[in-house]
């Protein structure tokens, strides 16, 4: 060893000055004042941060809320300084309620270098690991979710998220929110990032996710997990679930996975399968079920660990398992392609749904990454019945309150549609904003001499 060896790890990466800027793009009020957040509109793309590279992003942040108002509230929107009053509505002040699917209807993307198809795409919940929209609580390397403790287990649940995956960008990198919803959202975000000077190397592989769902059509879903007729053979991996597949070359570094099982015996009876450039059968990678794949045993545990864990135990919520596993001390690297799949039920005999988000790098240019529709990304939680009477015949002073009702409604929705209004074009300013304050940021770390 020389004494030139750099220190290896990230803690030893700390013990050796560089030659970088840090800095940051966020949701903060630009008019110097508290309302650090961004509206985002039905059917609105808003680009996050647009940087100028070469560099890397080191650190996402976010939290987000999404209220639906059946009624009208007694207090001026404009003269609220939060984006919900967490007034219960049984005191009649306010009435909101979470959308229990918005999770699943905002879409995070991000763009490496001029590449004009993203490089990721998410639903923005299960990006970060807060899967089917319902809120769940982990710790991990990479990423976290930290779930508002009234609101845990709960669909739209109020939770914050984190991601420090390490990604680089050589000329450019964008990181955009689109909100696919039929109502607005409030979005608050941190992006942080290291400036360098150099170019990036030639080998550099860039950081790529991608949502998947599948609703697969087992043999035998009326077949009990484990008993003996489902001991079938699966010698090619064919009818398997698909997290991840793509050509380049580089390395899968995880996913996080949510299946909801309908049957009520066990999910997690099937192997993973990971077949790496030409493999055939059997690939370079055959597991011995997805707890084994996860990490546990003996079914999922409640815990979350670095690299494995359980996010949303089916005991929490019956039916609902989420779960992920990162690949970060030991990738799992390919030349040329990777299928990354694992068996639904033993020998697929499950019918459950299925969904996750696969992590990985690789060479530019992206594969083409799309996701479904919003109705075909909505989770199948459960649905209260309930049920609808006419309204009876009505007295004059009942007819009075119902029209007084409505009356208040019109005048709030009008200040309130009035407010999103000068927010959006506010935002507008705070999006040119953050763009500006980038290229500040290059320009100045750019003069500075080495």
């Amino acid at each position: 060893m020389t004494a030139t060896t750099p220190p290896a790890g990230m803690l030893g990466d700390l013990t050796q000055a560089r030659s970088a800027r840090t800095a940051r793009a966020s949701s903060f009020d630009q008019t110097g004042r508290n309302r650090d957040n961004w509206i985002v509109m039905p059917g609105e793309e808003r680009v996050l941060a647009d940087i100028e590279g070469p560099g890397f992003i080191t650190h996402i942040w976010m939290t987000q809320s999404c209220r639906i108002q059946p009624g009208p509230g007694q207090i001026d929107p404009n003269v609220v300084g939060v984006p919900m009053l967490e007034i219960h509505n049984a005191l009649g002040v306010s009435w909101e309620v979470v959308d229990p699917d918005y999770y699943r209807k905002v879409v995070l993307k991000m763009y490496w270098d001029d590449q004009e198809t993203p490089s990721v795409v998410a639903p923005l919940g299960d990006f970060f690991g807060l899967m089917n929209s319902l809120s769940g609580s982990y710790e991990s390397l990479p990423l976290s979710v930290s779930a508002k403790e009234p609101e845990l287990h709960t669909f739209g649940g109020s939770a914050a998220f984190n991601s420090y995956f390490r990604m680089p960008f050589n000329r450019r990198a964008r990181i955009v929110v689109e909100n696919q919803n039929d109502i607005p959202y409030l979005q608050y975000f941190y992006i942080d990032y290291e400036l360098v000077k150099e170019p990036l190397p030639e080998d550099t592989v860039y950081f790529h996710a991608h949502w998947r769902r599948e609703l697969p059509s087992g043999w035998g879903p009326d077949l009990q997990s484990n008993s003996i007729e489902t001991t079938v053979a699966n010698l090619d991996g064919k009818d398997n679930y698909v997290a991840l597949e793509t050509e380049g070359r580089g390395h899968y570094v995880g996913c996080t996975l949510a299946v909801r099982h309908f049957q009520g015996s066990w999910w997690g009876e099937g192997d993973d399968m990971i077949f790496i450039d030409d493999d055939t059968w059997p690939p370079s990678l055959h597991g011995t079920g997805m707890e084994d794949y996860f990490g546990h045993a003996w079914g999922m545990q409640h815990n979350a660990y670095l690299f494995n864990g359980t996010i949303v135990h089916e005991e929490d919520v019956p039916g609902f398992h989420h779960s992920y596993r990162f690949h970060i001390a030991d990738p799992i690297r390919f030349d040329k392609r990777i299928r990354v799949t694992f068996e639904h039920g033993h020998g697929n005999h499950l019918s459950d749904e299925w969904s996750s988000t696969a992590y990985w790098y690789q060479t530019l240019p992206s594969p083409e990454l799309t996701i479904p529709d919003v109705a075909q990304r909505l989770p199948l939680r459960p649905v209260d019945r309930v049920i609808e009477a006419p309204l009876p015949e009505l007295t004059d002073e009942q007819k009075v309150a119902r029209e007084a009702a409505a009356e208040r409604m019109r005048d709030f929705v009008a200040k309130r549609d009035q407010m999103r209004a000068e927010r959006r074009a506010q935002i507008d300013e705070w999006e040119r904003g953050n763009v500006e304050i980038a290229r500040d940021v290059r320009r100045r770390f750019d003069a500075k001499e080495a």
